[in-house]
């Protein structure tokens, strides 16, 4: 019972911190070598954790507990490692630990809702967690870099991979069937009629706030972005390279206060308040419309991607279609590849729909989804079911080598704590 009442305080007290800062009598809940591992720091992780998995004291005890269990044997595991990788040399920048920490506030915050509510909820200012996680952050990120180089010394033979399917054949799940599948996509575009509409709709606004209406109310009425108009168009505090690139150009760059002139994205159009700037962030609030797509918007797009479907007789041609065509960036220029894919569990769930529809070496039709149309290329199918050695070597060689990493692992942290005096306090 002690134990689950101090946890709880222990907790309490950071997670649900009020402005008058409570305060708890600090420990040592471990001893490493010289090092102590203290109790705030294990309850800032549980904290942490907390948060990220939205755990509540109240209803969620024994998963607390067994969490400051975990924590507690982490960061012991974690001051051996930093002892073995300062005999190594390994080192992490500065700035590494600085963006790594960046990434970590960006994800309370966005869980939060805002930057008040996360403050809120670890019980103190951004700046102070900034200042008091920052060596945290740099040994994780040591640890982390001399773990990955020590099991990237460990590899599995052909005789590993049989072994290890000879002795977990039976209880290996089933694998899915999947293909190795390119695409070409083909977006709907909106016409200029439609772009002149949504333009002229969104100068009137601007119009209307320069004239005195509240800018959110404008944005809670008219805006098409879903995810902002809910909160008066705020996008809250976005880091530079969050946004896309003219979206980031205007709204950096301006003055805090001015609404900008209309500025065009992907997305459509916008207009943009800079509410706030600390350094590389900014607190802003757009207005979004975005052209509406017509009939003859999507008979353009179909149109085209069934002219492309003759053109593609042949692999070589597809994928100069895909290199031409495509508005798939990231595989445009290797003839769309997508690699191996399950078709009940892709990027694309429209695939699932006509995967039995398609034939290997032929470019299909044009398949809508939410991006646009496809045109798919199967190379090659793979069955599923029971794992086979010939047909998921690849999968089965994955397997055995992240087992034998593991073992190895286990087996190498266990010998490290011999080399050091390890003592766990009772809380």
């Amino acid at each position: 019972m002690r134990l689950s009442l101090n946890l709880l305080l222990l907790t309490v007290s950071i997670l649900f911190a009020q402005k008058n800062d409570d305060v708890f009598i600090d420990g040592v809940a471990a001893t490493v070598g010289d090092h102590l591992v203290l109790k705030s720091d294990v309850a800032q992780l549980v904290n942490m954790a907390a948060i990220q998995q939205r755990l509540n004291p109240a209803v969620d005890m024994d998963r607390l507990l067994s969490l400051q269990d975990e924590i507690v044997r982490s960061i012991i595991d974690q001051k051996i490692i930093l002892e073995m990788a300062a005999l190594d040399s390994i080192e992490v920048e500065d700035k590494e630990v600085d963006r790594a920490l960046d990434q970590q506030i960006d994800m309370f915050v966005s869980q939060a809702g805002s930057e008040e509510k996360a403050e809120e909820m670890l019980g103190q200012s951004i700046k102070s967690f900034r200042r008091e996680y920052w060596v945290e952050m740099r040994d994780r990120l040591i640890t982390e870099r001399y773990q990955q180089t020590l099991i990237n010394k460990v590899s599995v033979s052909r005789e590993d991979v049989n072994q290890f399917f000879n002795t977990y054949k039976d209880s290996l799940p089933n694998f899915p069937s999947t293909v190795r599948l390119r695409h070409i996509l083909i977006p709907v575009t909106p016409g200029e009629e439609s772009k002149n509409k949504a333009y002229d709709e969104l100068v009137s606004i601007r119009e209307k706030i320069l004239d005195g209406e509240a800018f959110g109310t404008m944005a809670s009425l008219y805006s098409q972005d879903p995810g902002s108009r809910a909160s008066e168009g705020s996008l809250g505090y976005v880091r530079r390279g969050s946004l896309v690139p003219e979206f980031e150009s205007v709204a950096f760059s301006q003055e805090v206060g001015v609404i900008s002139e209309v500025v065009e994205s992907a997305y459509g159009y916008h207009i943009i308040e800079t509410q706030e700037k600390r350094g590389d962030k900014i607190k802003v609030r757009h207005i979004l419309i975005s052209p509406e797509k017509t009939e003859k918007d999507e008979s353009l797009a179909y149109s085209l991607a069934l002219t492309l479907k003759d053109s593609a007789s042949s692999l070589e041609k597809y994928k100069d279609m895909a290199l031409r065509h495509s508005f798939d960036q990231q595989t445009k220029e290797i003839g769309g590849d997508l690699g191996w894919v399950d078709p009940k569990n892709s990027p694309i769930p429209e695939l699932a729909q006509v995967f039995t529809l398609l034939n290997q070496n032929e470019c299909s039709l044009p398949v809508r989804s939410g991006h646009g149309y496809h045109l798919f290329w199967v190379d090659a199918f793979r069955p599923g079911g029971k794992p086979n050695l010939e047909l998921h070597w690849t999968e089965l060689e994955n397997m055995a080598l992240n087992r034998k990493r593991a073992l190895w692992y286990s087996d190498w942290i266990s010998l490290s704590r011999g080399r050091f005096y390890v003592h766990i306090n009772e809380w």
